[in-house]
């Protein structure tokens, strides 16, 4: 039996990786990769490695063995996602792995955007498969705000359109915790975990710890959907992709993404990153 990693050399992938290694011996320890030269370093630290592609399905007749705890890290091309995760899951079912645990998104169900939408999909295909699975619905990523701070700092703005809504964020590192952790442990079989930060805040807040930590003075922009649609494009992001984002802003103020469960921090054994800290970090390595 091995813990095998899908999508390994990507921002969580390799974060998940490193923290099963923290844990476990290298060699339980599988990573599924398309780049084989991309995933040298993984190879180097003692992790085996089984190349295959989401898109191409015959890849991954060899990904999977029977009895192996398999983390599903949700694909990148929003669009092609169902299609390139039903190969994954087919692979998995004939493998007869003994957990198919995926990283979706926080509400599951319930969740009521477009971004969730091949989330869902994918947790009723996951069901409809038999498949012993975890789901880790993860909620927003600190790091997707902090990856953009150079706009912020320059204009000395936050734009969004999504109101005086909260954001219950946490890092990289700390969903890569969680999951590390239903790989690992007992108790995980068929469950669905809400994950997201302990502390909700708002973009207000937001810029409010950036001004605090720059000195600067740091505004918060509420403007309509169309307005922020016309400045993400302006920007150079595709008119599908902003439209995605606006569609989140709208989401997160309707409090989509505000849920506090405290699951994360109860699987990870200690308090999710502040987001000041994540902020601090971010702006350091700047």
């Amino acid at each position: 039996m091995s813990i095998v990693v899908t999508g390994a050399t990507g921002a969580l992938g390799r974060l998940v990786v490193d923290a099963l290694l923290a844990t476990v011996p290298a060699g339980e320890v599988v990573a599924v990769v398309r780049d084989k030269e991309k995933a040298a370093a993984l190879a180097a630290r003692g992790v085996e490695l089984r190349i295959a592609d989401y898109s191409a399905p015959e890849t991954l007749a060899g990904a999977f063995r029977s009895g192996d705890r398999v983390l599903l890290i949700s694909g990148s091309e929003v669009g092609r996602r169902v299609a390139q995760h039903a190969a994954v899951i087919d692979a998995a079912k004939a493998a007869g792995v003994a957990q198919l645990a995926y990283t979706g998104i926080l509400g599951g169900p319930d969740a009521d955007f477009t971004l969730a939408d091949e989330h869902k999909a994918t947790e009723q295909l996951i069901l409809d498969s038999g498949l012993p699975y975890t789901f880790l619905r993860n909620g927003w990523y600190t790091e997707n705000y902090t990856a953009n701070l150079a706009p912020v700092l320059e204009h000395r703005t936050v734009v969004a359109n999504a109101g005086e809504g909260r954001i219950a964020s946490a890092t990289r590192a700390d969903y890569a915790a969680a999951a590390a952790a239903v790989l690992t442990g007992n108790g995980h079989l068929n469950t669905a975990y809400e994950l997201s930060g302990d502390t909700a805040w708002s973009l207000a807040e937001y810029a409010a710890v950036i001004a605090e930590l720059t000195g600067e003075t740091i505004a918060y922009n509420n403007v309509p959907a169309a307005a922020h649609q016309e400045i993400l494009v302006g920007a150079g992001l595709p008119e599908g992709f902003a439209a995605i984002l606006v569609d989140v802003d709208e989401a997160i103020e309707r409090g989509r993404l505000a849920g506090t469960s405290g699951d994360l921090a109860r699987l990870i054994g200690r308090p999710t990153t502040p987001l000041a800290e994540t902020v601090r970090a971010a702006l350091s390595a700047a």
